[in-house]
């Protein structure tokens, strides 16, 4: 009887043994390989930038560039950025490393903890200077796919100093998420070589398909705008994905630009139950905000405030978009709803965002499937700086 008790507790701690070793084994290592954070730190932020905020980027997902901006002045010949990589992984040159970016951008690679995954990013340094630009010009020719997916358009503004930037966005990436077979002329945004001069940006209401039906967002209003799109809260927060808004410098005073627009035959809400006695319309408007609270801390709008927010001080906003299959002018002028503030306009205190759409209720998923809206030659006047 003893060696039998010797022989079961001898068992009992053999499976115990087993089991701790089995609650300690090891995790498989990160496969992740991101940047999600840069800041630089400098001996006198306010004279290399123009707001404190803007020392600190916090990386979207589907970026490969990293662009600080800085004032015209600032000394860009010893910098060293630092950053905040997914667990484990690694980053070559190293996080804190001094380089010359008067010299251009430089590439960092990061590898993943499992050392499988390999990502490149490019940090750039943009002086901003205020130069006196009565208009700016919008003519949508510059477009290609994206460089992530390479399955749907994405489109460059020309800058100042004549280069591309990065100041459209759409809704394209968060369509990917219910049509991820679609051809890139079956996304709600997409270029048309028929515009009014030259190519222009063509904006159609598509159906989601199955997963939309499920998730209650039945349609995807063709969108463009000026920020930027976050494609990792597109699924589950998507009035989160449109960070709208970019730093102006200058005072807007109207937008003009031509149209077309033919609704869709069947408005629907997000249940997909048909209202017969509604009609789709499409949406054009601009929106100048403070990008600051009153404590300093950033502040960027979304889908569920952009025409609500307090920080708002001007908006223009077409009355109607009018059914037409040619070619219609508009001219919308911004309504302030307070004083500009011209010493905060000169340290990029406010941004300024402009919106196009497909349907005017896309926002909350309701619109008819089909509706159309064409833009092209959007022009923002602004007061001339003295």
């Amino acid at each position: 009887m003893i060696y039998k008790n010797i022989f079961l507790r001898g068992t009992l701690l053999g499976v115990m043994l087993m089991l701790l070793v089995s609650c300690f084994k090891e995790e498989p290592l990160n496969a992740e390989a991101d940047i999600e954070q840069a800041t630089l730190t400098v001996d006198d932020p306010e004279a290399f930038f123009y707001n404190a905020t803007d020392a600190t980027i916090d990386v979207l997902s589907d970026q490969t560039t990293i662009t600080f901006e800085v004032r015209g002045t600032a000394d860009l010949t010893a910098l060293a950025p630092t950053f905040v990589v997914t667990e484990g992984a690694t980053i070559v040159p190293a996080s804190g490393s001094v380089h010359d970016f008067s010299q251009g951008p430089v590439t960092y690679v990061v590898t993943s903890q499992d050392g499988n995954t390999h990502r490149t990013y490019t940090v750039v340094f943009r002086r901003i200077t205020h130069t006196v630009t009565e208009v700016l010009e919008f003519n949508f020719e510059h477009f290609e796919l994206d460089h992530q997916f390479n399955q749907f358009y994405v489109w460059h503004n020309t800058l100042a100093d004549g280069t591309l930037g990065d100041d459209w966005a759409t809704g394209n990436a968060g369509f990917k998420i219910s049509k991820s077979k679609a051809k890139a002329d079956e996304f709600p945004t997409v270029p048309d070589p028929n515009g009014y001069e030259g190519f222009c940006v063509h904006l159609i209401t598509r159906d989601t398909g199955q997963f939309g039906i499920m998730a209650r967002k039945p349609i995807a209003a063709g969108n463009m705008f000026l920020g930027e799109f976050d494609i990792s809260v597109a699924a589950m927060e998507p009035l989160k994905a449109t960070r709208f808004g970019i730093a102006f410098t200058q005072k807007p005073t109207k937008v003009t630009g031509w149209y077309k627009y033919h609704p869709g035959e069947v408005f629907t809400d997000k249940e997909r139950k048909q209202h017969p006695e509604r009609k789709d319309q499409g949406d054009i408007y601009a929106v100048l905000y403070r990008n600051h609270d009153a404590n300093g801390n950033a502040v960027v709008l979304f889908g569920d405030n952009v025409l609500s927010s307090p920080q708002i001080v001007a908006i223009a906003r077409i009355p109607k978009t009018e059914t037409t299959s040619e070619w219609t002018s508009f001219e919308i002028p911004f309504n302030y709803k307070e004083e500009i503030d011209e010493e905060l306009l000169m340290n990029r205190g406010y941004n300024l965002t402009m919106v196009f759409s497909s349907s005017i209720e896309g926002a909350s998923f309701e619109g008819a499937i089909g509706s159309e809206l064409w833009v092209d030659q959007v022009r923002i006047y602004t007061e001339k700086e003295e």
